[in-house]
């Protein structure tokens, strides 16, 4: 299957058209409902992060966020790019992980992205510089 590329405005009402995408891409691929529904929880949480802390306009108001749907043998790879500020991912999963065994009243409200995001999808990769951030989420079918 060819690459599916999907440019969206950098705003959470749009959100579902990625995860619309997904569905159609996942199911053409054969992807169990159970691991579609991870996906597009994962998905989700990505564009939503990229929506809330990662997105700068380009000085017309025109933040956008690029979202490609890449399948290779078994793996279907989801890559989220917004254009901003540089996202200190080594901090957030540091935070990620030291929320196991905390109870639900000790968690602050913000933050479970990455966690859910990493324990939804098989590998999830996070680059960053000062013109963008990448988070690359991974599935494998079976």
């Amino acid at each position: 299957m060819k690459a599916v590329h999907l440019q969206i405005p950098a705003d959470a009402d749009y959100i579902d058209l990625v995860r619309n995408c997904l569905l159609g891409v996942a199911t053409k691929l054969g992807f169990s409902y159970e691991d579609i529904e991870d996906m597009k929880v994962a998905v989700s949480e990505a564009c939503s992060n990229a929506v809330l802390h990662g997105t700068r306009e380009d000085g017309g108001g025109n933040a956008v966020i690029d979202v490609a749907f890449e399948a290779n043998g078994e793996r279907l790879m989801i890559r989220v790019v917004n254009y901003g500020n540089p996202f200190a991912h080594a901090d957030a999963r540091k935070s990620a992980s030291s929320i196991q065994g905390d109870q639900p009243s000790e968690l602050r409200v913000g933050g479970l992205g990455i966690y859910l995001m990493e324990a939804l999808m098989d590998e999830v990769q996070m680059n960053s510089d000062e013109q963008r951030t990448e988070v690359r989420l991974m599935k494998y079918r079976g």
